[in-house]
């Protein structure tokens, strides 16, 4: 695993993500904690699409994919699934630390007011960003895989992005969008409609991970 770490977390990765976050809890300016959530996804996903893109596609630019093909195709899905893992975890890592700095740096209005119910708007925020991270990390990774760039991988998920993270993208999709939680109304304990984006989010991740396998035996 510790190998697997330094190849998929080196430091310049490290050094534009931690940026990233921590411009964007200064120039996007909240009101309530209810906002944080809203504010923080769309940035992330993108985010997670551009850092995970090369998760496998800089095997076969270091040409250590030649190698890669001697072995059986579980141990190489299965480290392929260890650098997918270690660079989600530093990102749901990352996006709980943006929470607490946009806390710390606009002390935004308690939505609820409440310690516990602030404690469940945070929960909701965990469960929402951890799909949403899953979701966008697999799509660019996959198609980079199919196309042998990870810029198709970033282009792909931009394009994407823009599509469903604007108004034409709510009125198209509605509740089924890949941004429900982003779109979707404030108070989260009155109306989980998000949920069904998320089922969407998952349903595809579940479905280009199958894919995988066949891809990188197809692809190399």
């Amino acid at each position: 695993m510790g190998k697997e770490q330094k190849i998929c977390l080196p430091a310049y990765k490290i050094a534009y993500s931690v940026f990233f976050v921590a411009v964007l809890t200064v120039i996007r300016g909240v009101g309530s904690t209810a906002e944080i959530g809203a504010a923080l996804e769309p940035p992330v996903a993108i985010l997670a699409a551009v850092f995970c893109a090369d998760t496998y596609v800089q095997e076969i630019a270091s040409k250590r994919s030649e190698v890669e093909r001697l072995y059986p195709m579980k141990n190489r899905l299965a480290s392929l699934l260890k650098r997918l893992f270690i660079q989600e975890v530093y990102l749901l890592i990352l996006s709980l630390a943006g929470y607490g700095l946009f806390a710390l740096v606009q002390r935004p209005i308690p939505f609820y007011g409440k310690a516990d119910e602030e404690r469940d708007l945070f929960l909701v925020y965990i469960a929402a960003i951890g799909i949403t991270l899953i979701f966008w990390a697999i799509f660019s990774m996959t198609l980079s895989c199919l196309f042998r760039n990870m810029w198709v991988g970033i282009g792909g998920s931009l394009i994407l992005w823009i599509t469903t993270n604007s108004k034409f993208g709510e009125a198209l999709l509605g509740k089924w969008n890949l941004f429900s939680y982003t779109f979707g109304d404030l108070d989260y304990r009155g109306n989980v409609s998000w949920v069904c984006g998320k089922i969407v989010c998952v349903g595809i991740s579940v479905i280009l991970a199958a894919m995988l396998p066949r891809i990188i035996k197809k692809r190399g």
